[in-house]
């Protein structure tokens, strides 16, 4: 399985990159090849200073060896070995107008002494982060996410939207990230679900993400903007690096296992603004946003 998820994503990245390419039609993605000392390495791609794309990385990673004792305190276990590859991006744009999106899929296996495996599973998923709030936009990426769960189990959505609202909260903030999509985790074989039905679930959603993203770039990235909208979207981002830095579980793992800073740091953007106790004037589309940041919609 390890292996079959990880040639997986090597495509998808390939696949995914090549599409954004086309979007921008100026940047291009670099790509920086490295590797870990305890095990594995990755393909980093980075993307910066586009037309569209004014900042983003798609990555992967394959890493492998003794789990360090900080993760064995987190996952509950005591000396063991790991396993875990993944894909995850996240994409900047320029304009206000169009949303920051990140996406992650990826695969986990856990070993004890004798290499005997002790426990597998799948995560990921993909969230929408707008400056401005298009509802058409975040109906289109809902149902786009919606219809990838629904080809496997009609439960999947509402409940991994559920906690996508859950997880990605700025709770020291009471908003969301975002207006959400996708979140999913330890997803191990049950009499239900197997872990091939769970790389056929992962992969179909994994597949979607273009379909989800692209046709909302593509509508708002030529679309006129203020220098206010501007300022606007890098306080916003400021959030953003909020999140990550407090919050983010990913990238807890990353520091904890000496993953690559430079991979790991990769989602935080480019330009980014805190000003203190922003808040924008009533009745703005500004203030709309913050209202749904507040309190989750049910889009689809």
């Amino acid at each position: 399985m390890k292996d079959k998820f990880y040639n997986y994503i090597l495509q998808l990245q390939d696949t995914i990159t090549s599409k954004l390419e086309a979007i921008d039609e100026t940047a291009k993605f670099q790509e920086d090849l490295w590797s870990r000392s305890e095990g594995g390495g990755g393909r980093t791609r980075v993307i910066s200073d586009g037309t569209v794309f004014e900042k983003g990385g798609v990555n992967i990673s394959a890493v492998h060896g003794p789990l360090a004792p900080a993760m064995q305190k987190y996952f509950g276990v005591e000396d063991c070995d790991f396993f875990a590859c993944g894909l995850s991006l996240v994409l900047h744009p320029k304009n206000p107008m169009v949303p920051t999106v990140h996406a992650n899929w990826r695969y986990f296996e856990m070993y004890d002494k004798s290499g005997k495996t002790v426990t597998s599973w799948f995560g990921g998923g993909q969230d929408l982060t707008p400056y401005y709030l298009f509802d058409k936009d975040a109906v289109h990426f809902h149902t786009v996410c919606k219809t990838a769960c629904d080809k496997h189990n009609p439960s999947f959505y509402p409940k991994y939207k559920k906690q996508c609202d859950t997880y990605f909260h700025n709770a020291h903030r009471n908003e969301g990230r975002g207006i959400g999509g996708l979140f999913f985790d330890r997803c191990s074989e049950t009499e239900e679900m197997t872990m091939q039905n769970w790389y056929d679930f992962v992969t179909q959603v994994g597949d979607s993400f273009l379909e989800a993203y692209v046709p909302i770039v593509e509508k708002r990235k030529d679309l006129a903007y203020t220098k206010e909208q501007r300022d606007w979207q890098e306080v916003r981002r400021g959030r953003y690096v909020e999140f990550n830095l407090i919050h983010d579980k990913g990238t807890l793992f990353g520091l904890k296992t000496n993953g690559r800073i430079e991979s790991i740091l990769m989602s935080l953007p480019p330009h980014v603004q805190w000003h203190y106790n922003h808040i924008p004037d009533e009745g703005s589309e500004e203030a709309k946003l913050l209202e749904v940041l507040k309190n989750p919609k049910d889009w689809v």
